[in-house]
């Protein structure tokens, strides 16, 4: 999903016209949210104006409403939503009203009890470009209708895997994120020729050799149990960004042929990689940050590093190590990227 600045409001007693569509053009996204029945009809009125008006920047989204249910049938009242978050609640009823929305472009379902595990079939879902398939109680949701998906670019599925398959036909993905997502194939993934970002956020798998890499550019595997091998990373030929985190079974990383447009490598409190090798070969990196692994410094930075190397950051977390580690990549004229720490280098 493409990041944005976010500006929440919470609750409105009242809906702020001028304030909304004044932060509506500075292009960030601004969400109007309600945890709990306190929205009127004229309120909603108001937003279903304001969502005609603008694009889909401007997010509608009901969440909590703890200890009972969501209405769906409040929806009727927004048809002009084109981005909507129902998430991060328990039971909802009346869920055939989201079927309704016909002007939907960007939706996040997040329902913890959904009994209508067919949900995906309703046919304006076909027009969304963005898609968020939050976790449920039973694991049976079916993905099959993914696959008439033609005009979806982001999607992030939350340890759904029935039919997942089918996400390999939806032809226009640019950015898939499969979270809490356990040992299941993942073949499906090559046929997105238009694949940029992929992540693997959770879940349980050993490594991706099922991947050929195709066009992806950027790629984050973080707290993913059990991963332990990277053998195939130089198969992602089109790589600019690489964040690897929280991987404690993950001992070498090998960068075995050249990787000319990988730019940026984060590799984050990954405890036992002790070898991390092949740097030279990554012809275009700018930004290198190493935080709590294995790795010996003085060894790492005896291997040959690119000349287009200016970012290096290398974090043990022990106080007085990391101060020595620091002094030393001082002099050897990298800086750390922190825009509080600028240094004269001359």
């Amino acid at each position: 999903m493409l990041t944005r600045l976010i500006n929440r409001i919470t609750d409105p007693s009242f809906i702020d016209i001028e304030f909304i569509e004044s932060e509506l053009k500075k292009g960030g996204l601004v969400t109007v949210q309600f945890s709990e029945e306190v929205y009127t009809d004229e309120q909603l009125a108001i937003l279903n104006t304001l969502c005609a008006k603008h694009e889909d920047n401007l997010e509608i989204r009901f969440y909590s409403h703890d200890p009972g249910s969501f209405e769906c049938n409040t929806l009727l009242k927004i048809p002009n939503v084109k981005r909507l978050s129902l998430d991060c609640l328990l039971n909802a009823e009346n869920i055939v009203a989201i079927s309704q929305l016909n002007n939907l472009r960007f939706l996040s379902l997040g329902i913890f009890e959904l009994k209508e595990l067919d949900i995906l079939k309703y046919e304006n879902f076909k027009q969304l470009r963005g898609l968020i398939i939050g976790e449920t109680r039973t694991k049976a949701l079916d993905l099959i209708h993914l696959r008439d998906y033609d005009h979806l670019n982001e999607l992030i599925i939350c340890g759904h895997t029935k039919s997942i398959d089918a996400v390999g036909d939806a032809k226009n993905l640019t950015s898939l994120s499969l979270n809490s997502i356990k040992n299941c194939p993942i073949t499906f993934v090559n046929r997105l020729k238009k694949l940029k970002t992929l992540s693997f956020i959770l879940g349980g798998r050993e490594n991706i050799h099922e991947l050929d890499g195709n066009s992806i550019e950027n790629l984050d595997i973080v707290w993913v149990r059990g991963f332990n091998d990277i053998s195939n990373i130089s198969n992602f030929r089109k790589l600019k960004t690489l964040r690897i985190e929280d991987e404690i079974k993950l001992k070498e990383i090998l960068f075995d042929k050249e990787m000319p447009l990988l730019s940026d490598v984060k590799i984050l409190n990954c405890k036992t990689l002790d070898s991390m090798r092949g740097i030279v070969n990554l012809t275009s990196l700018h930004q290198l940050r190493i935080f709590k692994t294995n790795l010996n410094f003085d060894s790492f930075v005896s291997q040959n590093l690119p000349s287009s190397l200016k970012i290096f950051a290398f974090y043990t977390w022990k106080v007085k190590q990391d101060k020595e580690i620091a002094a030393k990549l001082l002099k050897m004229r990298y800086t750390d990227g922190l825009e509080s720490d600028k240094v004269n280098l001359n």
